[in-house]
């Protein structure tokens, strides 16, 4: 079961951490996710939890929270609408990466591949630093590492980065190429669950600039990188 409500009196990251941390101690509750820009607080329980029982919790830390009816309208959009932000990413990387390739001296699927995946991971690092904090309150939510130890919520956009970097050096790399389809199965464990558990919660793939929600997309989006890193190798044997 999953809500959003809005969070009032909040308007720094400390305020942010302090909301997430006195919600997080009600035994009812599963994960939340506290953002600043808009200031919401997005819920998982194990079951229905009152409006007044949150604002107990939060009493002695100043903020509050109220209904919020943003979350009709998000629930109304259609896949298409709440994917657009990331299909329109992808329509550009793709783009981009094929005229590049296309004007290399040696136009070839490997050169396109190495391209497009040192690209996503730049661009998917990007998003996720602008927001580095709430990110990583989202990415605790469902990813498996990260539920364990919240830490490698911080260190993961930089490993994207470097995988980024890494691709436009060195895009044949089997060590590269194994590090990615090692990180990202691992990532895609958390998706599924999600996925099939059916719980509506944010996908942090762009971090917190956009409102994604986590579905079968975001399978499909870690399945190209696995299954690309994967068959890269398999071109270097």
């Amino acid at each position: 079961m999953t809500h959003i409500y809005t969070v009032k009196g909040m308007h720094c990251a400390n305020c942010q951490e302090t909301v997430g941390s006195a919600l997080k101690k009600i035994p009812e509750v599963e994960s939340t996710i506290v953002t600043l820009s808009p200031p919401q607080a997005t819920i998982v329980m194990k079951g229905h939890v009152s409006l007044s029982k949150f604002n107990e919790a939060l009493e002695k830390t100043g903020y509050s929270l109220s209904e919020n009816n943003e979350i009709l309208h998000v629930e109304d959009k259609s896949q298409e609408q709440s994917y657009y932000p990331l299909l329109l990413v992808f329509a550009f990387l793709v783009s981009i990466v094929t005229v590049a390739t296309l004007t290399s001296t040696a136009p070839n699927i490997t050169s396109w591949m190495g391209k497009f995946m040192g690209g996503f991971f730049l661009i998917f690092s990007f998003f996720k630093l602008l927001d580095l904090k709430g990110f990583v309150s989202s990415y605790s939510s469902y990813d498996i590492i990260t539920k364990r130890w919240f830490a490698f919520g911080y260190i993961y956009p930089f490993i994207e980065l470097a995988f980024g970097i890494c691709y436009l050096l060195f895009p044949m790399s089997i060590i590269l190429n194994s590090a990615v389809a090692i990180v990202m199965s691992l990532s895609i464990v958390g998706v599924i669950e999600s996925v099939m558990n059916k719980r509506k919660i944010k996908c942090a793939c762009l971090g917190t600039v956009f409102n994604l929600p986590m579905g079968t997309i975001t399978i499909i989006e870690d399945g190209l990188m696995i299954g690309m890193s994967l068959a890269m190798i398999g071109m270097q044997m």
